[in-house]
């Protein structure tokens, strides 16, 4: 009998249709309801208990049923996934068990998305071949071209970001035949080729210049800066060190368990729509600036706080209140973001190329005696990948409305993966949470004429 429909004052058969075998899990949790006296054993798996064993819980036959109730869901896992992990506690973080930190040192951003959606590192030659699809896969329809164009002057590229790939499902309408195996897989070829060919032409449109043409004779991080940079010479080429932070950092945002956007993504995507759309849902999300904005508040408190001397009355103004340190501090990490460390080695090759910015030895100091003061190191308020990535986007000459879209190129391996996975999971249907109605009920309508 399942739990929805068990009618005895225990859940052990509940707790055994879990295990699929009809006796008890080893690891179960008794629950008494005070209400009604009667005790219940519910299963706990991989350390959750799943909120649908909650609904034996009743008062009465007619009673609907306990229900978990989380805003923000701080407590709740939404799904499966063996994507990334995160130990936040510990600094943690890998991608199909790999720490962050060798995948940036020995890998490429190209490599690490194969990974993320394949499962695997490739081979040479799968690598190969991958590198290959993509790179053919760069250029747009020139549709897009006219689309992009109808824009105003001064549109936010990340507002064109979201309009843009969510239009691409018009251009491959076969997109939306996600359970064809072959569809999906050029599908996510054009995701990862397109995002920053439109990412760039939404930058070129900001700035008023002509829409500059993918090179296939670049690398993915060296395309995006000719994309982005190019202006009247016959062959652009980027410098090796400042592609390189640029691969970095696409690594770095590349996937980051169920955030915000990576949520849309599954969520949107759980209605069975095309690809384009679910993550066009993320970049939405991403749009947001407690999300995509936070390397962007992080750059503008530097700038507000202007010299070394003047972070010690910064920093007393966080403590009463009347400042926010941002860029310090992470819903997951309660350490150092290990983002942030490899961020830093690359903040010098990119300030060699580019000139170095005044805010550096502000961003310095205030990380030494942040890390120093009690105050803050007792509240697990560590550096974050937000903290000096602002600053390397400044030095690439990027206006700040444009952080949110570098972190969208990167972000778009691990929305694909994510989708991928949630596509071919079982166990998902398409979401819809439960409310607690807190509303007027059984009113009678009462005629225009005889409000008062």
């Amino acid at each position: 009998m399942s739990a929805e429909t068990k009618t005895s004052t225990h859940g052990e058969a509940a707790a055994g249709q879990a295990q699929g075998n009809g006796a008890p899990p080893a690891e179960t949790l008794t629950v008494t309801d005070n209400r009604t006296g009667r005790t219940y054993e519910l299963p706990v798996t991989d350390g959750t208990v799943r909120a649908m064993d909650l609904r034996q819980i009743k008062t009465d036959e007619q009673d609907f049923g306990l229900m978990a109730y989380d805003p923000a869901f701080t407590n709740t896992a939404s799904c499966r996934s063996a994507i990334t992990y995160i130990d936040g506690d510990a600094g943690i973080l890998q991608h199909r068990g790999y720490p962050i930190e060798q995948l940036c040192e020995h890998s490429s951003y190209l490599e690490v998305a194969y990974l993320l959606i394949k499962g695997e590192l490739p081979t040479r030659a799968q690598l190969e071949e991958w590198i290959h699809e993509v790179t053919i896969h760069t250029f747009v329809h020139e549709n897009v071209k006219d689309f992009m164009q109808g824009f105003r002057y001064d549109a936010h590229p990340m507002g064109m970001l979201v309009a843009s790939v969510g239009a691409l499902s018009t251009f491959y309408p076969d997109a939306s035949r996600i359970r064809d195996e072959g569809v999906r897989d050029i599908q996510i070829i054009r995701l990862l080729a397109k995002m920053p060919t439109l990412a760039a032409f939404a930058f070129r449109h900001n700035m008023g210049q002509p829409y500059v043409y993918p090179d296939n004779d670049l690398g993915y991080a060296g395309n995006f800066l000719s994309m982005m940079y190019r202006m009247t010479e016959l062959k652009y080429q980027p410098d090796p060190r400042l592609e390189r932070a640029l691969d970095v950092l696409f690594i770095l945002h590349a996937d980051h368990e169920q955030n915000a956007s990576t949520n849309a993504v599954r969520s949107v995507g759980s209605t069975q729509v095309d690809p384009y759309s679910a993550v066009a849902a993320g970049v939405a999300a991403l749009y947001g600036p407690l999300h995509g904005g936070a390397n962007e508040a992080a750059l503008r408190m530097l700038g507000r706080i202007g010299s070394v001397e003047n972070i010690p009355d910064f920093l007393e103004g966080v403590k009463a209140g009347n400042e926010r340190l941002m860029g310090f501090g992470h819903r997951v990490y309660k350490n150092y973001d290990p983002r942030a460390r490899i961020i830093r080695k690359h903040l010098d090759d990119v300030f060699e190329v580019r000139g170095k910015s005044p805010l550096l030895d502000v961003a310095t100091e205030l990380e030494k005696r942040a890390l120093d003061d009690e105050y803050f190191t007792s509240r697990k308020l560590y550096p974050n990948v937000d903290f000096y990535s602002g600053l390397i986007y400044e030095a690439l000459g990027l206006p700040v409305a444009m952080f949110p879209v570098m972190f969208a190129i990167g972000r778009t391996s691990g929305w694909i993966a994510q989708w991928l996975e949630m596509v071919q999971d079982s166990e998902q249907k398409i979401a819809r949470p439960r409310q607690i109605y807190t509303g007027e009920r059984d009113r009678d309508y009462v005629p225009v004429s005889q409000r008062g």
